[in-house]
């Protein structure tokens, strides 16, 4: 019995001393340990002013690339607005009226459009002029619709729905709209039939000999 309590004290005495080695060895473990340093790793205020600027020129290039690519599309569209060639050859048209017998019908294309031209004899002209202002449905003289009596330059297109009138037709010697029925005396005024209005005159001028539609 008492070899026992002696074995015991003794190992009593070995476990004191193991946890005082331990103890002492943490503690120097601990002393010994070094904080690793993230200096490198941390970018200085010059790094971070450096960088800003970088970002702000990045974006200011970006932005005149942007404006120059906008800048080219704009062009490009407005030059396929354009009119091309052939469009502003017939943005006038020329007719020598010396071609055109008295009491004929010339019809030229203009813009697309049918322009009737008319070399009107002095009773055609008288007729016109005879007209009461009362009977129109769009009162014109005949004075307002021409700048030379012998001369009448109309726009070809019924202004009821568009179509094409026939010359030298209907009931009042004028044209005759076959679509819907609208009568056109000598000077293009509506006289019968649903069309609300004469026949339009276009932009035109006289050059001599040569007529200038446009």
């Amino acid at each position: 019995m008492l070899g026992l309590r002696t074995s015991f004290k003794s190992s009593l005495r070995a476990l004191n001393c193991q946890s005082r080695l331990i103890s002492s060895s943490a503690v120097s473990a601990k002393s010994t340990y070094k904080t690793p340093d993230f200096g490198d790793y941390v970018k200085e205020k010059n790094d971070a002013d450096k960088s800003r600027s970088y970002a702000y020129f990045m974006v200011g290039s970006l932005g005149l690339l942007s404006s120059a690519g906008a800048k080219s599309t704009v062009e490009t569209f407005i030059t396929s607005m354009s009119a091309s060639a052939d469009v502003l050859a017939m943005a006038k048209v020329e007719v020598n009226l010396a071609a055109i017998p008295e009491g004929k019908n010339v019809v030229v294309k203009w813009q697309g459009k049918p322009v009737f031209i008319r070399h009107r004899t002095q009773g055609e002209i008288d007729e016109a002029n005879s007209v009461d202002m009362s009977a129109l449905k769009d009162p014109q003289t005949d004075a307002d619709r021409v700048k030379n009596p012998e001369w009448l330059i109309m726009l070809g297109i019924c202004t009821h729905l568009g179509c094409v009138p026939i010359g030298e037709a209907g009931d009042f010697g004028g044209w005759f709209c076959p679509c819907h029925g609208s009568h056109y005396d000598i000077s293009g005024r509506i006289r019968r039939g649903p069309a609300p209005l004469n026949l339009e005159i276009p932009e035109y001028e006289f050059d001599d000999q040569k007529l200038i539609v446009g």
